[in-house]
């Protein structure tokens, strides 16, 4: 098994690590759920990734739904429950920025990889790879270099793919879940 890579993990939250509240935003630890092995999964990624970031658009805190102070109480928990399962997460960054708004931060836009790799400057993107349920994640995946995985779970976003793959946004593998993943390492990273 690798020991200290110099690869870095991008994970997605919603739909990837956790499942998602369709309609609704998940503000409170009860509404929180893991995906089938996501927290053993992220302990084994340990294994080949030197750093394990997270990058979740949360425009809820932007609408109001939730305050930033109950996204980082949820966080915390989380990872809590990442923690005993032997699992680490080097950091969480999130965007609160609306679909609307113009500048914003919100993936497929880069800066949470960015503002990573500001704090951990070992970080290259081409030594990366971005997992994520989304197009968005692909093209913030795929914008900065990074290998990337889907975790095909969106039902809702198949004919958008089909358009996305016109335009050369398609993911290096397609998965059911997180913890699909962990089979494929190392020879993914080779």
């Amino acid at each position: 098994m690798l020991t200290n890579t110099s690869w870095t993990l991008f994970l997605d939250r919603d739909g990837v690590i956790n499942e998602r509240l369709p309609g609704a935003y998940i503000s409170r630890w009860e509404d929180f759920q893991f995906t089938p092995g996501a927290q053993e999964a992220i302990a084994q990624f340990s294994a080949f990734f030197t750093r394990i970031i997270i990058v979740t658009n949360q425009q809820g805190i932007g609408k109001g739904s939730m305050t930033a102070a109950q996204l980082s109480s949820l966080h915390a928990k989380m990872l809590e429950e990442i923690k005993l399962a032997k699992g680490h997460v080097d950091a969480i960054y999130f965007c609160a920025d609306l679909k609307t708004q113009a500048n914003n931060c919100r993936k497929p836009q880069p800066a949470m990889a960015l503002q990573a790799q500001r704090e951990f400057p070992e970080i290259t993107f081409s030594r990366s790879v971005m997992v994520g349920d989304s197009i968005s994640d692909i093209q913030f995946g795929q914008q900065l270099g990074m290998k990337t995985v889907l975790i095909d779970t969106k039902e809702d976003e198949r004919e958008l793919w089909r358009l996305a793959k016109k335009q050369g946004v398609a993911p290096d593998k397609t998965l059911p879940k997180l913890s699909s993943f962990t089979a494929l390492l190392p020879d993914f990273l080779a």
